[in-house]
């Protein structure tokens, strides 16, 4: 048995697993985006204005970080966003570097609009689990967290 295959059947399970995850991560992803890209939005864009509906003004930082993004990208979205006028950016007067980004009313209408049929979409995505099922997978997926 050469070093691949004694690599490959020590580590079965595993890529196994990887396998599973990551088609039920793209048919997910996939059916997720129904009701995002039908309001013609990125996950990005839709992702911003999740974040400021319910956290409130956010540093352009804080947003990268809670949507796992790189500044670059960032940097675009918000730019196309405050073009489409979904939000605004501002000074943060706390930190002159920085720069803290809110909801327009036309961006807090939006998103008002979305959540619910968004919200019923993941309900509808993930009731081929039982609520037991989804606290178990969550569990689960954070042992992954660093």
């Amino acid at each position: 048995m050469d070093k691949i295959e004694q690599s490959l059947e020590q580590h079965k399970t595993a890529l196994h697993s990887l396998v599973v995850l990551r088609r039920a991560a793209g048919v997910i992803r996939k059916q997720e985006a129904e009701t995002i890209t039908k309001n013609n939005l990125t996950f990005a864009q839709f992702g911003v204005l999740e974040a400021l509906y319910n956290k409130g003004d956010l540093r352009i930082q804080d947003l990268i970080e809670k949507l796992l993004s790189t500044s670059g990208n960032m940097t675009v979205v918000i730019k196309n966003m405050i073009r489409d006028g979904y939000i605004n950016k501002v000074p943060d007067p706390s930190d002159k570097r920085a720069f803290r980004v809110s909801l327009t009313p036309e961006g807090r209408e939006l998103i008002a609009a979305i959540l619910p049929e968004h919200y019923d979409n993941i309900g509808s995505i993930f009731s081929v689990l039982t609520d037991e099922e989804q606290e178990q997978l969550a569990t689960i997926l954070k042992k992954f967290k660093n």
